[in-house]
């Protein structure tokens, strides 16, 4: 009787031990299915951003922005006189 008590735990922690082998591996395979899904996700954003960086540049160039000064929206909008201009420092520490 207690050879097949000792066979039934040593067969019962095997079977815990392959289940927990074969649950790893199907995590490890589920990520492996993923990972090109994210990959290609990871480069749409990136070339969304290299976009966005670039409508961002165009938009402030000083040549976009006096075209934007002569329209008549913005003729309101004057240059500045150096003597109110005030520089804040910016204390580093």
């Amino acid at each position: 009787m207690e050879f097949l008590a000792r066979l039934f735990c040593c067969i019962f922690i095997l079977g815990i031990s392959l289940f927990a082998y074969v649950s790893k591996h199907n995590v490890l395979t589920e990520r492996r299915i993923t990972l090109p899904q994210l990959a290609k996700e990871l480069e749409r954003q990136e070339e969304e951003n290299v976009r966005i960086q670039f409508a961002i540049e165009k938009f402030e160039s000083p040549q976009h922005l006096m075209e934007l000064a002569r329209k008549p929206e913005f003729s309101h909008l004057k240059h500045p006189i150096i003597s109110d201009i005030i520089i804040v420092e910016k204390d580093e520490k």
